[in-house]
């Protein structure tokens, strides 16, 4: 709880010339990307499809730029928890994303929201909290993905559909299920298909609310000798280190 001197600190800090303050995030640094019109016509492509109201800014820009890395080697990129496509529509607009026609962007979901079935009692209690705002977004997903001729749309739940995901090679990794069973299921599976370098870019890490995530991605980094950086944004971030 705040004390009187606390919240007049606030105020004060407030009172300065504020960059950011969206999404959990307030920020007095440099925030120029906020407007950039590439970046904004690639958040403009992401959001359209939500059906509401949504400030994401700054993970977006994340996404974005662990996007760009993963174009600089070889593999496919994945992003397992779609929804309406914020992300993955914001980055294939971004980096023009038709013009790879080498590699596959795989877009799993069930697209309505999150499965019950394997979830401990807690995720199960959190995933019904989370499929209030859920509704079935699988044909307008389809739809508007289907103008770029190297998406891959695989429908269900995981960890049953993982074994469709044809790659061999992963350059860039996005997970955001809000419950931590099928996100390590996930982690997992594509580990060793992850080249060097490849980074895994991880939407509730750091985000309030959400601390069993945490834990298990702990877990899963202790297991495979890295560390996961903590961002601001709620995000975290892994490295796949050298062989």
């Amino acid at each position: 709880m705040l004390t009187t001197s606390m919240k007049q600190a606030v105020l004060a800090l407030l009172g300065r010339n504020v960059t950011f303050n969206e999404d959990g995030l307030i920020s007095f640094h440099g925030a120029d990307f906020l407007s950039d019109s590439r970046f904004l016509r690639a958040y403009r492509e992401g959001v359209a499809r939500y059906g509401g109201p949504v400030n994401v800014q700054w993970r977006v820009r994340v996404a974005i730029w662990a996007a760009e890395q993963g174009l600089k080697l070889q593999g496919d990129f994945i992003e397992c928890g779609v929804n309406t496509g914020i992300l993955a529509g914001a980055v294939m607009e971004y980096v023009q994303w038709q013009n790879f026609g080498d590699r596959t962007y795989f877009l799993l979901d069930t697209f309505e929201g999150i499965p019950l079935e394997g979830l401990s009692a807690s995720s199960a209690a959190s995933a019904r909290k989370n499929n209030v705002v859920y509704r079935d977004v699988y044909e307008t997903v389809r739809s508007y993905f289907s103008k770029y001729p190297n998406v891959a749309i695989v429908r269900g739940a995981i960890p049953g559909t993982l074994s469709q995901v044809t790659s061999e090679r992963v350059a860039f990794l996005s997970i955001d299920m809000n419950v931590p069973e099928p996100e390590m299921a996930a982690g997992e599976y594509f580990w060793p298909k992850l080249v060097p370098g490849a980074l895994i870019v991880l939407d509730d890490y750091n985000y309030s609310g959400y601390l069993e995530s945490r834990r298990a991605w702990d877990a899963f980094a202790k297991r495979h000798g890295v560390d996961i950086l903590p961002l601001p944004t709620g995000q975290g971030l892994i490295i796949k280190p050298p062989a």
